[in-house]
């Protein structure tokens, strides 16, 4: 064979061939970039930002949120994520004590073996819950109770396999909670599961995970923790969502079972490719003070925001009321009181 002016022997044919094949196939599986940056200000009516719930404890404050770049790629049965993030709301969110781990939101490798199998090793976000840590993944800008309280992400090998059409599971082995290493050792392992229904109209998944904990030098030492957790959607009409999460966390503890409890409804309705509005109502049960250090504690939140849309910009109003069953919250003065409201102005860019 002749190309260009040079003589291939059939072995050098055979390698340009798969080069030129192998060139192609990466042409059609490019490398995927994509992230965003956000910023946000608060306005908290009691001068003192609340801080109960992630990523926007700042009064009368302009703060940045976090930048995010994604690079993604896929390439016959493998693929990789590599998910990295800067500033406040990512060190809040993946934080483990240094930088070269504090900005990695992300980090795995997949292989699937057939179709219906994908194996997913390394770091990755939490399957219990209804909310992300990323600004764009959420309709409100401030964060839920139930989110602040975790998990926010795992390090481990899970398995996710298609039953059907409609039917998923998932099951994995990780590390601590919301740790990139493993502090407590082979004891400090933890379980992930996960059973899904999604068609055009529902998605429904019912998520656990639960394990050893070891809370090293904590006043209370924690045995056995396990987390059951439902998320829900509907699209109830072209233009309305309603969303569900209800979740559980219980402890097994040498002085008797202990839990908190949270349950939350959200409502988006779209008016134009341009707005939409949307309300999230949550119900916080604290009783044993696990979440807070406060015995007998419910908080309700109530938010409405607004989503203005430009492009790859979205704007979000916001208005949140916080009510707790105690003086749980601070004014300017530091007098205790039981309401926190607040208004919010969130942005992001998403590409």
């Amino acid at each position: 064979m002749l190309l260009g002016g040079f003589t291939l022997s059939a072995q050098n044919a055979v390698l340009v061939s798969q080069e030129v094949e192998s060139s192609k196939e990466e042409d059609e599986n490019p490398l995927v970039i994509s992230g965003f940056v956000d910023a946000y200000y608060q306005y908290n009516f009691n001068d003192n930002a609340a801080a109960t719930t992630s990523f926007t404890g700042a009064h009368n404050s302009f703060e940045l949120g976090m930048a995010n770049v994604i690079f993604a790629k896929s390439f016959d049965k493998v693929g990789f994520v590599a998910d990295l993030a800067f500033g406040p709301r990512a060190n809040d969110a993946n934080g483990t004590g240094g930088f070269t781990t504090d900005i990695i939101k992300q980090l795995f490798v997949t292989y699937s073996p057939t179709d219906a199998i994908t194996l997913t090793a390394g770091n990755f976000s939490t399957h219990v819950g209804y909310e992300l840590i990323d600004a764009p993944g959420n309709f409100n800008y401030s964060t839920s109770y139930m989110f602040s309280n975790g998990p926010f992400f795992h390090t481990g090998l899970k398995a996710d396999v298609a039953l059907g059409d409609k039917f998923g599971a998932m099951v994995g082995i990780f590390n601590d909670t919301d740790s990139k290493t493993d502090i407590g050792g082979i004891e400090g392992k933890q379980i992930g599961a996960q059973l899904s229904y999604s068609d055009e109209k529902f998605g429904i998944y019912l998520n656990y995970l639960g394990g050893n904990e070891d809370l090293g030098d904590s006043a209370v030492v924690l045995e056995v923790g396990n987390q059951i957790d439902l998320t829900a959607t509907y699209q109830a009409t072209e233009d309305l969502l309603v969303g569900v999460n209800v979740t559980d966390k219980f402890y097994a503890l040498e002085s008797g079972n202990s839990n908190w409890f949270g349950a939350a409804l959200y409502l988006n309705y779209t008016i134009s490719d341009a707005f939409a509005l949307g309300l999230r109502g949550e119900y916080f049960d604290d009783k044993n003070g696990l979440a807070y250090d406060v015995d007998d504690l419910t908080l309700m939140e109530y938010t409405l925001s607004a989503n203005f849309t430009q492009g790859n910009l979205t704007f979000i109003p916001e208005l949140r009321i916080d009510v707790a069953s105690d003086d749980f919250f601070t004014d300017a003065n530091g007098a205790a009181t039981a309401t926190s409201p607040a208004v919010i102005f969130g942005v992001y860019y998403a590409f």
